[in-house]
C-alpha cells in the first residue's frame, strides 16, 4: 500500500500519510489487523489494563459531570480491548448511575469483536447497553472518553532550516522505502509559525520534531456533535514550551513492539505501534477556539487522587496479603512519576455545562499551557 500510495502521489507521500497507512489501512494497518496489541501479551499496557482502579476513578468523575442530567450517555473513542468500558459500567452500576447507552466509536472490526468479548466476559448483564458506531453521533449528551487516542493520530515530521521549513516525505524506490525532506506545505509552515509564537522564540536551525495537524479539525467535529456534556482526554503529552524545547530537537516520535520502545517508525510497518506526544497547548487552544470551556489540566496521578483513588483503595482493603501487594503495585504504576503518574496528563473540556471537577482540585496545570 505504501508503494501504491507513493506512485499515486507521483513520487512520495507525507509522513502523516505513511503513518495513516501503517496504523489504519483496512486489514493491514496496526490497529486494523488481528495482532495482539494491548496488555502483557501485546506491545504495550494501558492504564485501564493496569488496574480497575483507573476506570473506577473515571466512573466517579462521570457521576460528578452527569449527576444533574436526567439521561446521559458515554462515548469512548478507540476503546482498545474494552477493559475500560467494562470496568466503568460495573462501577456505574454499583453506584446506581448507569448511562442510557455506552457508545464505542471503533472502526476496526477485529477490535469491535474483542471489545464485545471482553465486556461479555466481565459484565455480561451490561453488554446490551453498549453500541458500536463508526461516526460521531448528533446532539450527544453526556461524557466523551478519549484515552490514549490523540498520541496515535498521524503527525507530520518537520525540520527547521535557517530559512524556511522542510517536511519529511516517504517514498518507495528500487524495492525499498526511503525517507527525505522537501519544502514544507502551507499547513506545516503555518503550524511551525504558531509553535514559535507560543514558545516565544524561533526554533534553531536543524531542529527536528513533529506536529499533529489533525487535532483542530477533530476537536471542531467533536464540539459540533455535542449538545451538552464534557470530554476527558487522557494521554502522554506536555505543553508547547516543553514539547518544543531547544533540547528536545529530535521530536517525540516513538514506536512500540513486544513491550519494547524504539524511535524508528520504518521498522515493521503495520506490525508496530507509532505514536507521538500530545501537544496539550494545541489541544487547549483548539478546544477554546471551537467553543469548549477548559475544565482543567493536570497529571494522571493528581487526577486519580482527586477523583477518589484513596477511597477506592480503602474500600478494597482485605486480609489477603498477596491481593494487597498487587493493589499497591497497581497504584504505584498509575501514580508514580517514574511510571504513568506524571508522563500522562488529563484534560477536561465542557460544553453547556457549568461544573468544577474534583479530579482537577489538587493541582491544575492550565497556566503551563
Amino acid at each position: 500500500m505504501i508503494e501504491q500510495a507513493s506512485e499515486k502521489q507521483g513520487d512520495a507521500i507525507s509522513f502523516a500519510d505513511y503513518m495513516q497507512i501503517a496504523l489504519y489501512q483496512p486489514g493491514l494497518g496496526y490497529y486494523t489487523g488481528g495482532l495482539q496489541k494491548f496488555g502483557a501479551a501485546g506491545d504495550f499496557i494501558t492504564a485501564p489494563e493496569v488496574s480497575p482502579l483507573f476506570s473506577q476513578c473515571i466512573a466517579r468523575q462521570v457521576i460528578e459531570l452527569c449527576g444533574s442530567m436526567p439521561q446521559f450517555s458515554l462515548l469512548e473513542f478507540g476503546a482498545g480491548s474494552g477493559v475500560m468500558a467494562a470496568d466503568i459500567l460495573l462501577e456505574l452500576e454499583r453506584q446506581s448511575a448507569l448511562p442510557e447507552t455506552y457508545l464505542m466509536l471503533e472502526l476496526s472490526t477485529e477490535l469491535r469483536q474483542r471489545q464485545r468479548d471482553t465486556i461479555s466476559a466481565r459484565a455480561p448483564e451490561l453488554v446490551a447497553r453498549v453500541q458500536w458506531i463508526e461516526t460521531l453521533p448528533e446532539g450527544f449528551v453526556g461524557v466523551v472518553l478519549v484515552n490514549e487516542v490523540l498520541d496515535a493520530m498521524p503527525v507530520e515530521c518537520f525540520r527547521r532550516k535557517a530559512r524556511g521549513v522542510e517536511q519529511m516525505i516517504v517514498g518507495y524506490e528500487h524495492g525499498g522505502m526511503y525517507r527525505d525532506y522537501r519544502a514544507a506545505d502551507a499547513a506545516v509552515c503555518a503550524a511551525v509559525d504558531t509553535i514559535e509564537q507560543r514558545r516565544e522564540a524561533a526554533l534553531p536551525a536543524g531542529y527536528c520534531s513533529e506536529v499533529n495537524l489533525n487535532i483542530r479539525p477533530w476537536i471542531e467535529a467533536l464540539f459540533a456533535s455535542m449538545k451538552t456534556g464534557a470530554v476527558l482526554l487522557i494521554d502522554y503529552g506536555i505543553g508547547v514550551k516543553e514539547y518544543y524545547h531547544d533540547e528536545r530537537n529530535l521530536g517525540t516520535l516513538m514506536c512500540h513492539y513486544q513491550q519494547r520502545a524504539h524511535p524508528d517508525p520504518f521498522w515493521y510497518p503495520g506490525i508496530q505501534d507509532i505514536t507521538a506526544y500530545v501537544d496539550f497547548s494545541e489541544v487547549a487552544h483548539a478546544a477554546v477556539d471551537a467553543g469548549f470551556q477548559l475544565l482543567g489540566y493536570t497529571t494522571q496521578a493528581t487526577f486519580l487522587m482527586g477523583g477518589g483513588l484513596a477511597d477506592l483503595h480503602q474500600e478494597q482493603v482485605s486480609d489477603d496479603a498477596r491481593q494487597q501487594l498487587l493493589l499497591a503495585q497497581q497504584i504505584k504504576t498509575l501514580t508514580l512519576p517514574s511510571e504513568m503518574g506524571e508522563r500522562f496528563k488529563v484534560m477536561g473540556l465542557a460544553k453547556n455545562l457549568e461544573i468544577s471537577l474534583s479530579g482537577f482540585m489538587f493541582h491544575d496545570l492550565r497556566s503551563s499551557l
